[in-house]
């Protein structure tokens, strides 16, 4: 059975204040959950002082961008292997706002997932569609598309020991956010489409749900078969929040 992934990914928020109180009052709030991984990525500069304050926790490092090169005259880049040997496990690509603000192609995010399983860390792919999308009854074949360029270059074994967030773009800190069966409807759907290619790596997958995910809404959410989890946003930032919804998704796939 998959183990639910519920990941805080606190985007361009923090301090060093912050980070302190924050894993603190995660830890209390978390100690322990079974069932369910946990992890948080806060900004890059936040990440070595992250990792010194969860030392002993349940709750794993993530990072929130990586670069495609190891080392070298590329000034602002942060490679694979820094953040490996930081001590990040997971490393979210794709997420809309760095295709949108950034202009990342689905080919150059493909790239950025090839390097991170090079270095033995987790791509957390985001996948999603816009509204104009959504309404146009696209959502299928942008998530497909978004998919593609990572099967159709590295293979759907590359999906082995990573994570796909399935995040409609609108409903990214927006409050909206899809019903849970529509949620499902989309996630069996990315789950169907790696099984054209490979059956058990489909089966395995964690694929979760992101965009105003909540502790109200969570619950119910993580009771459809295909979720696996969430990648949260704001409700993140708050360590009863967030904990409410990692104790949803643990009850919800406790067997």
């Amino acid at each position: 059975m998959r183990r639910p992934l519920v990941m805080g990914n606190w985007k361009l928020n923090g301090s060093k204040n912050m980070v302190n109180e924050l894993i603190a009052n995660l830890r209390n709030e978390l100690s322990p959950v079974y069932g369910c991984d946990i992890a948080i990525a806060p900004p890059v500069m936040y990440l070595d002082l992250a990792k010194h304050n969860l030392s002993g926790s349940c709750i794993a490092l993530g990072a929130q961008n990586v670069d495609l090169n190891l080392s070298g005259a590329y000034t602002g880049d942060i490679s694979a292997a820094m953040l490996k040997d930081i001590g990040t496990r997971y490393v979210i690509i794709g997420h809309s706002e760095r295709r949108t603000y950034h202009k990342e192609s689905d080919e150059f995010i493909a790239k950025k997932f090839a390097v991170l399983k090079e270095k033995g860390l987790i791509p957390v792919l985001c996948i999603g569609e816009s509204e104009a999308e959504n309404e146009a009854g696209q959502t299928e074949a942008v998530c497909a598309k978004q998919l593609d360029a990572v099967l159709d270059t590295l293979g759907a074994s590359a999906f082995e020991n990573a994570v796909i967030a399935y995040e409609p773009i609108w409903a990214i800190g927006t409050g909206k956010s899809a019903t849970p069966a529509q949620a499902q409807a989309v996630h069996k759907f990315i789950r169907d489409h790696i099984a054209k290619k490979d059956a058990d790596v489909a089966k395995k997958v964690i694929i979760q749900y992101g965009g105003s995910v909540n502790a109200s809404n969570a619950a119910e959410l993580f009771t459809q078969p295909d979720i696996d989890g969430a990648l949260v946003g704001g409700a993140s930032l708050k360590a009863d929040a967030f904990a409410v919804i990692v104790k949803a998704a643990a009850e919800a796939k406790r067997v």
